[in-house]
């Protein structure tokens, strides 16, 4: 009883001094002091307390309680320095525990060292230096620590707890340990409850069938769901996605990405961009609309297919590519267009469906339906077919007053060396053909009906014309066929219509669509807000479903700023 005794009186001393230094309410107050001494010459103006036989030292400060087995308090300065199995409790969850502690009673602030750890009873923070602000209720760390919760172990060289929100702002060298994926990121905010992180700066994750990478984006860590917006690029499979904002979800085996996107097949080498696509990994398949194009290496030149809509689908070998809506194709030295595309990786065969008109080079060719077909060995164009009212005509580049022309029910071409230099006309076939001498003299106008005719192609132009079974026609001189009979009838020139170029695919509906605007890239938002409201409700911690597949309208996905205010 004396000791005790003797440890208020001089508290009370003690408290006169600091009643004008500490703020209102800011005392730090003893709780058991135990053994009481004073060292002027190594802590000049402090009270030592040690532990007891009973217990370690206590004190109180507004919420908190620290235990310690030495403690070498300032009184006048409201402050201590605790050492040996420090611990300090505050409220019914925060536990810190260290080898040391500095506290500030005036600003409520803490320096931890030594082996410390921070819990909350669901969370456990190691590091080897801890400072914590009770005022803010934040603590950091710059020296390297580690966060462990139920399913993450999360490390880094610095990093911030915001206990009230239970958020930690890791920073430098960040690492996320996961039985089923691995993160790292230059900066990384995690929200302990939902587990959801919102990455900043290059970020790389690691899944077991998947690699994701971006500059700014959000995860759910629990089911491995989320999106990047900046620099993203997802390798899925057998295939790479890059956009403006790219969205994941590995439960669903799905990805989608919105604005300037890019998919690779790594194993055929074919690449789609667009303005929003969409892949099903188990279905192995890519859907893709706005401005979309398929671009396919064909004998070293790149053929590219557009239609409002784009579908590629089947496994590597057995690959089907569909363009529906306002179909069109380019490479050097052919071109065309169609309602739709069919194009077939196990038969060679590209189909062009409905209304079809294709240009070899300055030939254009129409008929109900063109197939062109690829050597399987070769992966080189070997033949043509216009099926049903073949029709092909060539403007008179000589003469440039008229059309040459043939036309049957059916057409067969061959390619050799990427040209097409046969062409045969089957059935009901006819002819219109100016034919000139070695002076590019006009001889006469042949028009002629047979079975069946051979054009000879040489440089894409009639070299010779074979006739076979019963050919009934003539040679006109110029003056002796009236112009009316120079067109076979069907005859529809579509010159304006040709394709020269691969930027001649798009129409002006796909040059000027308005791009979504993405949320996050260069908006200032506040991510604490967006975590509020996506943790609301039922679907605590849910990210954003996937995208409306049947309205075909992306969902933008939304990333907050960082507390530093980007």
């Amino acid at each position: 009883m004396k000791k005790v005794f003797f440890l208020l009186s001089t508290f009370s001393v003690f408290t006169g001094w600091t009643q004008q230094e500490a703020p209102e309410g800011r005392q730090i107050n003893i709780v058991y002091g135990a053994n009481f001494t004073k060292d002027e010459n190594q802590f000049p103006g402090a009270s030592i307390f040690s532990k007891d036989d009973e217990r370690q030292v206590q004190f109180e400060h507004q919420g908190a309680d620290l235990w310690c087995d030495v403690a070498v308090f300032y009184a006048q300065e409201n402050k201590l320095k605790a050492i040996g199995n420090v611990r300090l409790q505050q409220g019914d969850s925060i536990e810190m525990n260290s080898g040391k502690l500095d506290y500030e009673g005036n600003t409520r602030l803490a320096r931890a060292f030594e082996n410390v750890d921070l819990s909350d009873g669901q969370m456990t923070l190691t590091t080897d230096t801890l400072y914590f602000d009770r005022e803010k209720q934040q603590s950091f760390y710059n020296t390297g620590g580690k966060v462990v919760d139920s399913v993450n172990v999360l490390t880094s060289k610095i990093g911030t707890y915001f206990m009230e929100i239970k958020k930690v702002k890791f920073q430098d060298s960040v690492h996320i340990d996961n039985p089923e994926y691995i993160i790292d990121s230059e900066e990384l905010h995690y929200y302990r409850v939902s587990k959801n992180a919102y990455m900043y700066g290059p970020s790389t994750i690691v899944g077991e069938d998947y690699t994701i990478y971006c500059e700014r984006g959000f995860y759910d860590t629990k089911i491995e769901q989320g999106y990047g917006v900046k620099n993203t690029k997802i390798n899925y499979g057998n295939r790479i996605i890059v956009g403006d904002s790219v969205y994941f979800d590995k439960v669903a085996s799905f990805a989608s990405a919105t604005n300037n996107i890019q998919v690779t097949d790594t194993i055929n080498q074919g690449v789609i961009r667009a303005h929003y696509a969409e892949v099903f990994k188990e279905k192995d398949s890519v859907f893709a609309t706005k401005r979309a194009v398929a671009i396919n290496l064909v004998e070293q030149d790149s053929l590219y297919i557009h239609g409002d809509t784009l579908m590629v689908t089947g496994q590597p070998e057995a690959r089907v590519l569909r363009a529906f809506r306002n179909a069109k194709f380019f490479k050097t030295g052919l071109s065309g267009k169609c309602d739709s595309i069919h194009s077939e990786e196990r038969t060679g065969i590209t189909q062009l469906i409905t209304d079809p008109i294709m240009w070899n080079v300055d030939n254009q060719m129409t008929g109900d339906s063109i197939h062109l077909i690829s050597n399987m060995e070769t992966e080189e164009l070997d033949s043509l077919r216009v099926i049903d009212n073949a029709f092909i005509i060539a403007f008179d580049t000589i003469g440039k007053t008229g059309y040459n022309q043939a036309k049957g029910k059916d057409l067969f071409g061959k390619f050799i060396d990427n040209e097409l230099k046969i062409v045969d006309l089957v059935k009901n076939t006819e002819v219109i053909y100016y034919m000139y001498n070695d002076e590019n003299e006009l001889i006469g106008i042949d028009k002629t009906i047979c079975s069946k005719i051979r054009l000879e192609m040489a440089n894409n132009d009639i070299e010779d014309i074979t006739f076979f079974i019963n050919p009934d026609g003539d040679i006109f001189p110029e003056k002796d066929l009236p112009q009316e009979s120079r067109k076979l009838k069907g005859f529809i020139w579509r010159g304006d219509e040709r394709i020269l170029s691969k930027e001649d695919i798009f129409d002006e509906d796909d040059n000027t669509i308005e791009l979504v605007r993405i949320r996050g890239i260069d908006t200032s938002i506040d991510i604490d807000q967006e975590e509020r409201e996506r943790s609301g409700g039922e679907n605590q911690g849910s990210p954003p479903g996937p995208p409306n597949t049947q309205a075909i309208l992306p969902k933008t996905p939304i990333v907050k700023k960082s507390d530093n205010g980007r």
